[in-house]
Order: structure tokens, then sequence, then C-alpha cells
């Protein structure tokens, strides 16, 4: 697979987690972000993309789920350990752009952000997703596989920022109340209620500097 050498994707992001609301990674109000809740963090990250293109091919109206799950109890955090879904509606050239872009091989934004995190690849799977970002009750589902609902608001709009979409990029904290993994490449389950958090993204192949 080549990587796209000109890229853009901007759109609508969700993501759930098992630390507790606000989750202690967040920037709030300015102030950084520390380590997790309870020393591990898993998951899922969500990006509805709204606007895209790789090189030649359109990326508009795709999406893509990614589950991760990390030691932070240790310094540095060990890598992310990671199960990335394309949405089997994309075709093959977007599914192999949207690959190298959300797994940072085609640097920019992703590289800059959260790509070097990323350790280990556990699987790369195609699968049928559905995402609700817009509703009040938000939604991260990829059939057989993952499931993310949150509803209940924990900050303020725009008083909180997470370094994935980007720290430029503030949204709101939820609370999750159904988290879990069911696929055996990485399986979790939050037990009780979780962190979640809203806001929009605009990745590029150039990020400004």
């Amino acid at each position: 697979m080549t990587a796209p050498l000109d890229w853009q994707v901007t759109g609508s992001y969700f993501e759930g987690c098992n630390c507790e609301a606000i989750c202690p990674c967040r920037s709030v109000r300015g102030a950084p972000g520390g380590r997790s809740t309870s020393g591990e963090c898993f998951g899922a990250l969500s990006w509805h993309v709204l606007v895209g293109h790789a090189d030649s091919v359109s990326l508009s109206g795709t999406v893509v789920v990614m589950t991760l799950r990390f030691l932070d109890q240790r310094s540095p955090s060990t890598p992310w350990e990671v199960v990335l879904y394309i949405d089997d509606r994309a075709d093959d050239h977007q599914a192999e752009a949207l690959e190298a872009i959300f797994l940072g091989r085609a640097g920019g934004t992703v590289a800059d952000q959260y790509g070097p995190a990323i350790g280990d690849v556990r699987a790369i799977r195609r699968a049928r997703i559905s995402l609700e970002h817009v509703a009040a009750r938000k939604r991260i589902e990829v059939e057989r596989y993952i499931i993310v609902e949150a509803e209940e608001p924990a900050s303020e709009p725009g008083e909180v920022a997470c370094g994935i979409p980007g720290l430029d990029r503030p949204g709101t904290e939820l609370i999750n109340d159904v988290a879990r993994s069911d696929d055996p490449a990485l399986r979790w389950k939050v037990v009780g209620r979780g962190a979640s958090f809203a806001t929009d993204f605009d990745y590029c192949s150039a990020p400004h500097r």
C-alpha cells in the first residue's frame, strides 16, 4: 500500500473510554492533562469524515473507528494496542487511504498528534459502522464488535480539549453508560460509567506549524 501524499479529512469526532469524566488526559480550560484514572486506558475513537480526499480519491462520507488499550502507570506509557475498523461501504481505494491516514502512516496531522503512540496493530477490519455524532445521545456501533453510548454532559461546551482530535478543537465531555468491545483481538468492557468526548477534527498531509 502506498500512502497518499496530498490528503485532508475534516468532520466530527466522538470517543469513549474507561476513565472517570472528565478524563484526566484532557486539557480543561487550557490546563494540561495527566495520567488516566486507573493506570490502564481502553476505549474507542470514531471519526465521521464529512469532507475529505486522498490524492484523487474522495473520502467524503466515510467513517472510521479505532479501539485501543495502553498502560500509563509506567513511564513512558506503553504503546497503544489498536484495532482499526473501516466501514465496509468504503471501496478498496478509500479503505487503503483511510488505513494509512488514521494509523499515522501517511504523516501529517495524525503523525504529529497521536500516530507515534500506536504500537501493536492487532487487526484491521472492514465492518458495518454506525455513528451518531449529532444527537444528544452519541453512539459508536461497529456491528459484532464495538458499542459506546453517552449522553449526560460532564462539562460546558468548549471547556475541554483532547490531543487526538487536537487541542485546538475544544468540545464537550460526556459520561458514557455503555462501552464495550467484543472483538477477540482486543476485548474490554467499561463497568459502570466512563468518560466520553465530542468535538470536530481537521487533519491534513501538511499541518500548519
